[in-house]
């Protein structure tokens, strides 16, 4: 499992300021990705145990508000993986954790791995990116059939809650 990029201080994915973590690797080949250099899997270097740390030091940072996990595609990587970094977040940092995919919110329900991955995340950007829906009018999302979901509340409620909404 690689990464692109990992960044100490975002302010371009989320409101405020956020660690940001840029996976490599996306099968979804999106017409008009604006992070198309990241569909190759062996892009960038290895998100080992060195790595992991270094992102979890930036996550801990007290100038920091929340964490971001892009791609690529989150949900094409090393699950295992995956589910173990947002454990030690949700344990170590205690800060929210917004996620982005190109799978919709049921598909990742209907997948046992990606469910309990889930379940340690705040918001979801779900759904692949449109090229003819794109909208840049849009907080969080590039395009209007993107959705933004308040994660916790969906699993509580067993439907989609968009963030900001009340189920």
């Amino acid at each position: 499992m690689n990464y692109s990029k990992m960044l100490k201080y975002d302010a371009s994915n989320w409101d405020g300021i956020t660690a940001t973590i840029f996976f490599s690797g996306c099968t979804f080949r999106c017409p008009g990705c604006f992070n198309s250099e990241l569909w190759d899997f062996k892009c960038g270097q290895p998100f080992d145990k060195k790595a992991k740390k270094q992102f979890i030091s930036y996550a801990k940072n007290p100038h920091v508000d929340g964490v971001c996990l892009l791609g690529g595609e989150v949900f094409q990587q090393d699950l295992d993986e995956i589910l173990d970094l947002v454990i030690q977040l949700t344990r170590e940092v205690k800060k929210p954790i917004h996620v982005w995919s190109g799978y919709t919110f049921e598909e990742l329900m209907a997948d046992e791995k990606s469910m309990v991955i889930l379940h340690y995340i705040d918001t979801l950007v779900d759904g692949p990116f449109i090229f003819k829906q794109k909208d840049l009018t849009l907080k969080y999302r590039g395009s209007s059939n993107q959705r933004l979901i308040d994660v916790k509340k969906s699993i509580d409620a067993n439907k989609v809650v968009l963030w900001g909404e009340e189920p």
